[in-house]
């Protein structure tokens, strides 16, 4: 985009939840506006609602009705939703997930129309969500489909943590039977790029969970680290991706050897996640890799019991907005530096020389 402030297109998630809170009090502060222009998928209403629910006095949204309204040195606001919309705080109903695709569908719309550069999506509720033409169990699947990618990964970031998942949302009786060697070499894959251009690191190194205890202990415990992780490692490293392990995961978070890599894939939600949150939680962010696109969202969910009680740590959120436009930043710099490599030459030696 021309502008030199990063448009970031927030959307509000569930209306009932703590969407609301967190993005108001990463909006009031002003220095944001020096260097991104906040436009928020959501309403009105519902807005002034938590914004008094949380006694925040001094922020309010520009209300527009579209982008070419937008004031670059407010937080602006499109709305999505009827004037008659209800807030039920701390409750789930069917409106507070229709908002919550309406928001999306919005922003999402305005992405792909290049009318802005990111998006931040507020949490949402995976079942209240769910209607016959929305049936996908988060948000990372939703966002695949609509860029028509074959597959994402779902990469929770922070300073000193990265961690990608093989299975996402999949219940845990179907995890084993879900890894292929496939699977895993295209998480990689995905992996390693985004390491290289969102977070410019050049020679990426990731360190593979095992996903049995102790890593299977030699088939003892499980077969799936010898008949399908460990050939799958071989065969990125083949490609010149880093990758090592199976590391039995207690051990390898208990000792910290995440400190060693770059980044970590797991192989089932639970096994990345729960060490991820116990140590970051208020900081982490979530990015789905492997998108045309930078999207990025806070680790938690709606948190409807302390909805509207001004009890929300806003920090993840807040982290995400950063890192979304960090990561526009360092996507846009790579672009640029490898969209002229240097043609390699091919040098003969003529005999007698």
């Amino acid at each position: 985009m021309s502008e030199e402030r990063i448009r970031v297109g927030i959307t509000q998630g569930d209306i009932n939840g703590i969407g609301y809170e967190v993005i108001i009090k990463t909006l009031q502060d002003p220095r944001l506006n020096d260097f991104c222009t906040p436009i928020v998928y959501g309403s009105p209403k519902v807005a002034a609602y938590h914004r008094k629910a949380v006694n925040v006095e001094n922020f309010s949204f520009n209300p527009i009705k579209d982008i070419s309204e937008v004031n670059s040195r407010r937080s602006n606001l499109i709305n999505v939703m009827d004037d008659n919309v209800r807030v039920d705080i701390g409750k789930s109903t069917p409106l507070g997930g229709q908002g919550s695709i309406l928001s999306l569908e919005a922003a999402v719309a305005d992405l792909r129309a290049g009318k802005i550069d990111v998006i931040v999506t507020a949490p949402i509720n995976k079942h209240n969500v769910q209607t016959d033409t929305f049936h996908f169990p988060g948000h990372t699947e939703y966002l695949a489909k609509s860029f028509d990618c074959d597959d994402a990964l779902m990469l929770m970031v922070s300073d000193v943590l990265k961690v990608g998942v093989v299975t996402g949302h999949l219940p845990l009786n179907k995890i084993s039977s879900a890894i292929t060697k496939d699977l895993i070499l295209k998480k990689l894959s995905i992996l390693n790029k985004t390491l290289i251009q969102d977070f410019a690191i050049r020679r990426p190194r990731i360190a593979v969970l095992g996903l049995n205890p102790h890593a299977g202990d030699n088939g003892l415990l499980g077969m799936e680290e010898l008949d399908v992780i460990i050939p799958a490692l071989e065969e990125a490293r083949n490609k010149g991706i880093m990758a090592l392990g199976p590391y039995p995961a207690d051990g390898f978070f208990g000792s910290e050897g995440f400190s060693k890599f770059d980044a970590v894939l797991a192989m089932y939600h639970d096994q990345g996640l729960i060490p991820f949150k116990s140590m970051v939680f208020d900081e982490g962010v979530n990015f789905t890799a492997g998108l045309p696109i930078i999207r990025t969202s806070p680790v938690h969910g709606t948190a409807y019991e302390i909805a509207g009680k001004d009890e929300a740590n806003a920090n993840s959120f807040r982290s995400a907005l950063y890192m979304a436009i960090d990561l526009f930043k360092n996507r846009q710099q790579y672009k640029e530096l490898t969209k002229n490599p240097l043609k390699t030459t091919r040098l003969e030696t003529e005999s007698g020389r």
